[in-house]
């Protein structure tokens, strides 16, 4: 039944990916685009975050196949309302549009997050974050209050928080290594963590290879 509703959202790539009212280059944000991509949210040559008021996330894209990602979450834990977690996460890299619609965005390899927990063993640290991310639907709409929107859709089908326009120029740090960092070796698709989730997480072998066996065979029946 999953890989069916797979197929099903896939084949309706076409459709979803044709009309975009505006190009994908750019720069996005969701809600009060409080988090922007660029020097003012990361600074990866000391590893370091400026935190900004409130949560949210951006996109940013070139005309020549680079990106940018500025994540910031808080999630809450029900049975102990102290233990708020905080997630601020940074990467950049490059991004291929696939013909079936969807986008992959392979990182540097120079990416990190930082992770606030008040209730864990360890409650503040930073880690490198190098994960392959692939995002099965794009589309742009006209909002009628908000302007052109950009909806990202994860490997599931389930839909991140709609991104506005905030500029047609992408506001961007530059495009290449920014950290002395060893680039790794390989990287693995990852799931974007749903709201419960303590952090960004690499997804299952199993996951991914049933989207990447729904893509190939949506690929062959469209």
């Amino acid at each position: 039944m999953i890989v069916f509703s797979l197929l099903l959202l896939l084949l309706a790539v076409p459709t979803l990916g044709q009309g975009n009212v505006t190009s994908l280059v750019g720069t996005w944000a969701s809600g009060s685009q409080n988090v922007i991509t660029g020097a003012g949210f990361a600074q990866p040559a000391n590893e370091s975050f400026t935190y900004p008021p409130t949560t949210g996330m951006s996109y940013s894209f070139t005309g020549d196949g680079f990106y940018e990602i500025a994540r910031y979450r808080m999630t809450g834990n029900g049975p102990s309302p102290t233990c708020i977690t905080g997630v601020m996460n940074w990467c950049h890299g490059t991004y291929q549009l696939l013909a079936n619609g969807s986008i992959i965005m392979t990182p540097f390899g120079d990416g990190y997050q930082q992770i606030q927990d008040p209730c864990a063993a360890t409650s503040n640290f930073m880690e490198n974050y190098n994960d392959t991310e692939l995002y099965t639907i794009w589309t742009i709409y006209q909002d009628p209050v908000k302007g052109y929107t950009l909806q990202l859709y994860q490997w599931d089908g389930t839909p991140l928080p709609p991104q506005w326009q905030v500029s047609a120029s992408p506001n961007m740090l530059p495009t290449q290594l920014l950290r002395n960092v060893t680039p790794p070796t390989s990287n693995a698709i990852v799931l974007i963590a749903n709201a419960g989730e303590r952090r960004w997480e690499v997804a299952s072998l199993t996951g991914v290879f049933t989207v990447i066996s729904g893509l190939a065979v949506a690929s062959l029946l469209l």
